[in-house]
């Protein structure tokens, strides 16, 4: 039985029916996979195009197939997750991958989202909808729960000290930066999404996610997680 999207699912959005977001699902756990392939076949949003239990064949999957997010588990029985990221990342840039793992550790998530991931789901946990995460992080958004987000932010530079010449580099970098893509750093960095962005800033939201590729390409970095290292060394927030 297919949901139907919510009728104010805008058109603008990536997920519209006659273009579903493709998903690529690699996880060792038959039984979580059924629970996520479920929940991503019943929305109309989202389609499952394939799904793999290893490291080996995650690797052939992201040759085969055109996809848009991955959801990787981070414990495969050949290998981490990590090592699919930083293939898939060679491989299709474009995509985005999110992290599902049955706990969440800092480390873990920090070199995740280093590698390139945009969102870091906790298995069974309240705030995990798999379709709703796959569809924000298609969207330009980030996809973490907003604890993770403010422990990360901590973890950045609790210092506030950088050395002098990395410094020297942000403020030139941060420079090439329009007041507007400040202004979008900073609400990314206070962990708002693209849509709560554009209507703070009376703004769509694919305006924002094209704030948030300037930003990237500015910055030379290719996560919101470094944009947000950047504006934190630069004391943008």
């Amino acid at each position: 039985m297919h949901q139907n999207p919510p009728s104010i699912w805008p058109d603008f959005l990536a997920g519209q029916l006659e273009k579903p977001v493709r998903v690529l699902l690699v996880d060792d756990d038959a039984h979580m996979r059924r629970v996520i392939a479920q929940e991503l076949m019943s929305d109309q949003r989202t389609l499952l195009v394939a799904q793999a239990t290893s490291v080996r064949e995650g690797r052939k999957a992201i040759k085969q197939h055109e996809f848009d997010v991955m959801l990787v588990d981070l414990n495969l029985g050949d290998g981490e997750g990590f090592m699919l990221i930083d293939y898939m990342k060679s491989v299709r840039p474009t995509a985005e991958a999110i992290v599902i793992s049955i706990m969440q550790n800092d480390e873990q998530v920090l070199h995740a989202f280093e590698l390139g991931a945009t969102g870091y789901l906790v298995k069974n946990s309240w705030f995990g909808s798999y379709s709703q995460a796959v569809l924000q992080v298609a969207n330009g958004g980030a996809s973490i729960t907003p604890n993770l987000a403010r422990r990360l932010l901590q973890r950045f530079d609790p210092s506030g000290a950088a050395a002098p010449h990395a410094q020297r580099r942000v403020e030139q970098e941060t420079e090439r930066l329009s007041q507007r893509e400040k202004e979008v750093l900073r609400m990314v960095a206070s962990g708002y999404t693209s849509a709560e962005i554009g209507n703070r800033l009376f703004i769509s939201s694919l305006t924002v996610n094209t704030h948030i590729k300037n930003i990237y390409r500015k910055l030379q970095v290719r996560t919101r997680a470094q944009a947000v290292r950047f504006a934190s060394l630069r004391g943008l927030f």
